[in-house]
Formats: C-alpha cells, structure tokens, sequence
C-alpha cells in the first residue's frame, strides 16, 4: 500500500477509505460481520476508517468500535457532525454546544480517547464560522480532536446546504487570522458520472494544501453494474429508496455511460467497480477514496481496484463519455 499525506499535514493515509455508512441498521445489522469486514481492510494495508455520529443513530460508531478493540492505533478514525441526534433544537447543527457535546458522545461511542480526523458533516448557515471554528480549535487543543475537516454534498441532495469554493476559502482565513486549526481535508461526492467539483472545489483545494477524500465513488451501485438498462431493480433497500424505476427518463444519461464503460472494463481485464475506484484515484486532487461496502463480498470487489492500472487511454475513453468538469446523472 502506498500511503498519502492528508493535504499539506503530516498524516498518512491509504488511498482507499473504509467508509462505514452501511455498517448497522442502514445496512449490514450483524455486527459480526461488519468487524470482519474492517479486519479485512485493516490487514489488506487501509489505515483509513471515516464513519459519522449520525450513521443508524450512532449504531456505526459502536460496531467501529468493536472492530478497533486492541487495533486502535493502526487506524487514522475520522468522524463527524452536524446531523440531528435528538430532537431537540441543540442537538444538531455546528454551535459550540452542539460540537462540544456530540464529540463526547463520538469518542464514548468509539471507545477512544481522541478522534484523528473530525469532519462537519454539512455546512450550517445558521450558525457563525467563527463560532464553529472557535469550538473545532478548542477541541484541538484539548487534546480531543487532532485535525479537523468539512464535507459537502451535491446539488441533487435536497434541502441540505451546499459547501461552495469560495466559502471553504473564507473558513482558512479566518482560522488564519485568529491563529485557529484550519480545516485540512473536504469530502466531496466525486465519481466519474459526476465530476462537477474539478470546476472549483479542485483547483481551490490543491492551491491550498487541502486533502480530498471523496465519496459515493460508485454512485450508490450505479457503477458496478448493478443497474442495467433493461434489467430488473435488486430487491434492496438503497434501490427502492433512490432508484425505484429504471425506466425513468432521467436515468438515461448515466445508464448510457454505464452500458458502454461495461464491456469497456471487461475488454481490459477488470470490473467496472474497480475501474471506477481506480479512475478516481488517478486525480491529483483526490488524496483518498470512501468505499461503502455492506458485505465482505463488495469489499473484496473494492480492492481489487489497487491493481488496476488507469492508462491515458482509458482516461480519453472516460472523458469521451463525461467530459471534465460535467456530470451525467
């Protein structure tokens, strides 16, 4: 395994990321399984695990947990926060209150005295940048966090706020100018059907030593192949909630691409997953990739893209389908 620095800091960090979003009731509910599952990636060389508080109500956190007992030290464990856990009014968000209570629970949750990497899940544009970046510095220097990061999402996701470029810009120089930890990494959705963030967040990280870890690589399945034009819709959980009907028009654009990169990956040797993984890789701005496997199955599907051998042939044949900078979703 060949180990990256996270962005402009000293942390290293395996290009491929076990993220663990499917871990408990949102996908795989036996906790057996999900250790075995991040043993597997730790002997396989991934030293990366990013979880979060609000993954099946901080069920996830637990199982990482359990699977961490006696290998803590081996792992770079990041998490986050934003997402309601409670219904009360404080119990989300970016405030100071919010951050400084949810990171007890996290490291409670976790079984550890610190947490390497403590991402905001979201943006809140409720709350001041200086308030929340004030606590994320407090944390720091109590000795509870040892970096901090942000992540965004996408257009499409529906009523969450979008971290634009410019924005992440205005948070470095306020931490600069009032001597507080910077955010050091972005987790942004990236994949070669939606490569909307070589635009701006690309160019605005790499000119600021900022890491990306990006996520949704495979577009929630649409990338191993697991939606056919033609074929039935698996009888799962992420299919009836996002996919639901294959026929629908605006699924054209994506199923075009996946028909063609398909017998394009079998010509050269390698599954369209692993394709996919390894295309995402090739990107000077992505440091790391988030793989989100709910079984031992789709995890040793994942690894297989650290053998594969992105050309610039197979770059062009990508670009020819999804130019630069566009998405096809």
């Amino acid at each position: 395994m060949e180990y990256r620095n996270l962005g402009s800091t000293g942390l290293k960090v395996s290009p491929l990321c076990l993220g663990t979003m499917m871990f408990g009731a949102w996908g795989n509910p036996d906790h057996g399984d999900c250790v075995d599952i991040v043993h597997r990636a730790l002997d396989a060389g991934i030293n990366f695990i990013d979880t979060a508080n609000m993954y099946s109500d901080g069920e996830c956190e637990e199982i990482v947990a359990g699977a961490l007992k006696d290998r803590r030290e081996e792992v770079v464990l990041a998490t986050k926060v934003f997402f309601p856990m409670g219904e009360g009014p404080n119990e989300r968000g970016l405030s100071r209150k919010a951050i400084h209570e949810q990171v007890e629970h996290s490291l409670r949750r976790l079984g550890t005295d610190v947490i390497d990497l403590y991402q905001i899940h979201r943006p809140d544009p409720t709350v001041p940048w200086d308030e929340t970046l004030r606590a994320l510095d407090d944390l720091v220097r109590q000795g509870k966090v040892r970096y901090i990061g942000c992540s965004t999402n996408h257009h499409e996701v529906g009523g969450q706020p979008r971290l634009e470029a410019w924005e992440i810009v205005e948070t470095l120089w306020t931490s600069q100018r009032h001597g507080w930890e910077r955010f050091v990494c972005l987790q942004p959705p990236y994949s070669l059907l939606r490569r909307t963030m070589e635009e701006e967040h690309f160019p605005m990280t790499r000119r600021f030593g900022i890491a990306n870890i990006v996520w949704s690589p495979l577009e929630g399945g649409w990338l191993t192949g697991r939606y056919r034009r033609g074929g039935k819709l698996p009888d799962t959980p992420r299919a009836d909630r996002w996919v639901k009907d294959l026929s629908d028009p605006k699924f054209e654009g994506r199923q075009e691409v996946v028909e063609r990169l398909i017998p394009y990956a079998e010509a050269k040797g390698c599954s369209l997953t692993a394709l996919s993984l390894a295309w995402t890789l090739e990107h000077p701005a992505v440091t790391s990739t988030i793989l989100g496997p709910r079984t031992m199955e789709q995890l040793e599907g994942c690894l297989e893209a650290l053998e594969v051998e992105v050309t610039d042939a197979d770059k062009a044949f990508i670009d020819s389908l999804v130019p630069p900078g566009t998405s096809a979703l």
